[in-house]
């Protein structure tokens, strides 16, 4: 049952609004003034607003812009006499709905509302939609058919519900954030705020003013209040990432808020209550920080409730194509690009290359691949990897490679064919052919085939 708030000083529009909408299936409430809505609806919280312009005190239009300073989704139809049209469509320009000018007919009333509360309705679905959207593109970047990735998944939906603290382990790119994110999603505090820190991107100095605030004048510089994440984040999520980067004094602190859940901002004796779930990620063996004296034991300890361990993105190859095409979509539309899909020679140096900086070098890589391509589809040449780890860089690295290890006798057509398209098979052939004169036992013993073999690929690629 919708709640309707009424704001209106005259008893008899009350009374026959209360007769009214009560009968059409609503729940009715009422205030006189500005002032008595305003709390009614931090208390009930209606799901429409019906409010006279002219009202005792603070009139209509002040009341409509506090209302959507501290609601800005609260549906308000706005009712006038004639003569305060304007006034009306300025309050359209604020953020009313809609306006009904008295003396109204009931049933354009009801009309009214209804239309409102269905637009309402289905805006709150679309968002939820795009939400849910959201939710799995993200997933997307993380997911894919390995049961090492779909382990952390169930993890996630395990953990996600609950308010234990958990320590998220994974090297550098691995997606430590993007898990953090997700259990904030699933979790009840999903309406509230997510904040995220990076615990080795603040000066020394300055850790205790992020992690806790200040008061104007606590220190030189501080020149105005500031709030810390801990009270950013309450009724939340806070996301301490690298923790191990906190030196051992700051760690003290750390787990006083956490055991007291308050908070004392710098130059204040005010302890502030705060309701924070805490998510801590490190690319480092907490435990072993433990053992080296660099991370207090008893603050592992409270944190350690859960533990979710990242695998790295050479252990879980079979996700690489998923998670290039995402990121090849991404920077399509960043890059306004239309490249459609990968060769096959490209996304096989993709599973061969190593991924030292894991899914982050691969978003990069990718990136940085679509602004170079001039093709519809991606190809070697345009792949540059950071490292090259006994992995090849592009086209010409792979094929330099390969008719080197054909004349020396280390491997066969057939050994390398599996990696390549036609036309890199065409080439190599081509190579060989050249290499030998064109004798073709020659080029068939080097390729590790026989003449009819050789042959019958010759016609096949057309290669006179």
């Amino acid at each position: 049952m919708e709640k309707v708030l009424l704001v209106d000083d005259n008893e008899n529009m009350q009374f026959i609004l209360k007769n009214l909408l009560t009968e059409e299936g609503f729940e009715f409430l009422a205030a006189t003034n500005g002032l008595e809505a305003l709390n009614m609806v931090q208390k009930d919280l209606p799901d429409l607003v019906l409010l006279d312009i002219r009202l005792p005190g603070m009139d209509g239009i002040e009341v409509l812009k506090k209302l959507k300073e501290s609601e800005p989704d609260l549906l308000v139809i706005m009712i006038t006499a004639y003569g305060d049209v304007k006034s009306a469509v300025k309050a359209i320009k604020i953020g009313a709905y809609d306006y009904i000018t008295k003396p109204f007919d009931n049933e354009e009333l009801i009309l009214t509302i209804r239309k409102a509360l269905k637009t309402h309705f289905l805006k709150k679905e679309v968002e939820m939609l795009r939400e849910k959207l959201y939710e799995k593109e993200e997933n997307e970047r993380i997911m894919g058919e390995s049961p090492a990735i779909k382990k952390v998944l169930k993890q996630v939906e395990l953990i996600a519900p609950t308010n234990m603290s958990v320590i998220i382990q994974g090297n550098s790119g691995t997606g430590k954030e993007v898990i953090a994110n997700l259990i904030h999603r699933r979790s009840p505090r999903c309406g509230n705020p997510f904040v995220a820190v990076d615990c080795g991107a603040i000066p020394d100095t300055l850790i205790e003013s992020e992690l806790f605030g200040h008061e104007k004048g606590a220190f030189t510089g501080a020149n105005h209040r500031k709030e810390g994440v801990f009270e950013l984040a309450n009724t939340g999520t806070l996301f301490l990432d690298e923790i191990t980067n906190l030196g051992i004094e700051h760690q003290v602190k750390l787990l006083r808020v956490i055991q007291e859940r308050k908070v004392k901002r710098l130059g204040s004796t005010k302890a502030i209550a705060v309701d924070v779930r805490i998510l801590i990620a490190t690319n480092r063996d907490l435990l072993e920080s433990v053992k080296n004296r660099n991370f207090r034991e008893d603050l592992y300890h409270r944190l350690s409730e859960f533990k979710i361990f990242l695998p790295l993105l050479k252990d879980r190859k079979e996700d690489i194509p998923v998670l290039a095409k995402v990121f090849l979509q991404e920077a399509n539309q960043e890059l306004d690009k239309n490249i459609n899909d990968f060769s096959n020679e490209a996304l096989q140096l993709l599973l061969e290359y190593s991924w030292p900086g894991n899914v982050r070098e691969l978003r990069h890589v990718i990136k940085r691949a679509v602004l170079m391509e001039k093709e519809k589809v991606l190809n070697p040449s345009v792949l540059e990897f950071e490292s090259t780890l006994g992995v090849f860089n592009h086209k010409k690295d792979f094929m330099e490679n390969s008719i080197k290890d054909l004349l020396d006798n280390k491997i066969t057509l057939s050994d390398i064919t599996r990696k390549l398209n036609n036309d890199t098979e065409k080439e190599i052939i081509r190579t060989i052919l050249r290499e030998v004169k064109y004798n073709k036992s020659k080029a068939a013993a080097i390729l590790g085939i026989d003449r009819n073999t050789l042959y019958a690929k010759m016609k096949q690629l057309n290669i006179g």
